[in-house]
């Protein structure tokens, strides 16, 4: 497919892996190198071949200059006849282009949820409630609210996690020491973060919440899209192999094997159709063990950076955008279900880091299978430097995993 002459270029907002990834999954599918635009240069792109040109303006984060940058930007890239195509690589970004929606629609062309919408979703007290009404189970929650509340006092099992409600106010208010989750094993530290946090200027409201036991694996992952008329065409459901162990990243998933729970992959894409969600979720969930159910932590309303497993299995992330909003097909519902390994770490890190000994053997017969990928090797990538990059990159990633446990 000759790229000049297709009706579409991706504008891809971010630097990092999962915009890496996206801008991978356009070119797999239309050989197209889209434009990237972020805050500063990030290795997962900048050493790349992918990206047509990589707009940065340290400026991207201010809410009030955002939809301005973009607009300038379009400018610059806009003919006739093509359409620009926006997306959003985190929570930041996304929340911009929902909150700037009305003056973005007349430069580009995108599928996210209204304003209302990402409010309920992303205000966890909104969205557990939401998830009680529509039969998803939660952990026990507790919302402590920083601007108001004095010392926590509620009775609970120890330890428990700690977490910002609103992760873009969090990120704002930096502080030594400032961690992604916290995990506490006593009142009086589960009082100290708290002190510590309200400290930073964060006000928002914070997480308290029962600690559910099990290691990575325990932990599960769904990626669903929604067309731009709220009818969903792909549902996917994956365990955790791994997830990143520093403090400051705990929670981004390095490596999942996909599954299929026919339950628990309706359940979910039900409740998205019930609130009339559009385009890309990605739902974090883990297995308790002790009742032996799927319980919801949040869903992003946006792809994951591990989401690339579905590019990798034939339903390309991008030509679900593109096949919507620029061609608008219409396509059946997709309940993804081909084992797969996702991973972002080395061999020996999975071989030696990961103890359930299921996910140990299915490991092993899927590398043996090549039924595996990692998308940072990507082969249309031809940079120099790339591959000195990544090879240091698997070497600290040992490091990482030998030195911090969580």
């Amino acid at each position: 497919m000759n790229a000049k002459k297709l009706p579409f270029l991706p504008i891809i907002i971010g630097t990092d892996m999962n915009a890496y990834n996206m801008a991978i999954s356009f070119h797999e599918a239309y050989h197209i190198h889209p434009v990237l635009i972020g805050k500063e240069p990030l290795s997962f792109t900048q050493l790349s071949t992918i990206p047509h040109k990589i707009e940065l303006n340290n400026e991207l984060s201010d809410e009030n200059k955002f939809a301005d940058i973009l607009i300038e930007i379009s400018k610059k890239y806009k003919e006739d006849g093509r359409e620009l195509l926006l997306v959003g690589t985190n929570d930041l970004y996304v929340r911009l282009i929902i909150e700037h929606a009305e003056r973005l629609r007349e430069y580009f062309t995108f599928n996210y949820i209204n304003r209302e919408l990402m409010d309920n979703l992303q205000i966890k007290s909104h969205f557990y409630k939401l998830c009680k009404e529509h039969g998803i189970d939660t952990p026990l929650t507790f919302f402590y609210d920083c601007a108001a509340d004095g010392p926590f006092s509620e009775h609970m099992n120890y330890p428990v996690i700690v977490k910002p409600s609103d992760t873009v106010v969090y990120n704002q208010n930096k502080f030594a020491g400032q961690q992604k989750v916290y995990k506490v094993n006593s009142l009086g530290e589960l009082n100290q973060v708290i002190e510590t946090v309200k400290n930073s200027g964060y006000n928002e409201e914070l997480i308290i919440q029962d600690f559910i036991p099990g290691d990575d694996t325990y932990m599960w992952d769904s990626v669903i899209y929604a067309d731009s008329a709220g009818k969903t065409q792909l549902v996917t459901f994956a365990q955790v192999v791994l997830q990143e162990h520093t403090v400051t990243a705990i929670g981004n998933y390095t490596a999942v094997i996909t599954r299929y729970n026919e339950e628990m992959m309706y359940k979910l894409k039900n409740f998205l159709e019930a609130v009339g969600y559009q385009g890309f979720a990605n739902f974090d969930l883990k297995y308790d063990p002790r009742d032996k159910k799927f319980k919801v932590f949040e869903v992003n309303i946006r792809q994951g950076r591990s989401s690339y497993y579905t590019t990798a299995l034939g339903h390309n992330m991008a030509s679900y955008f593109v096949d919507d909003l620029i061609y608008h097909k219409q396509k059946p519902l997709v309940l993804l279900n081909e084992p797969f390994l996702f991973t972002v770490v080395p061999k020996i890190v999975l071989k030696k880091f990961v103890t359930n000994k299921a996910v140990k053997r299915d490991i092993k017969r899927l590398l043996k299978q090549r039924k595996f990928v990692n998308p940072l090797f990507y082969k249309g990538d031809k940079h120099l430097k790339r591959k000195l990059y990544l090879f240091l990159r698997q070497v600290n990633y040992y490091k990482k995993y030998r030195n911090n446990n969580w």
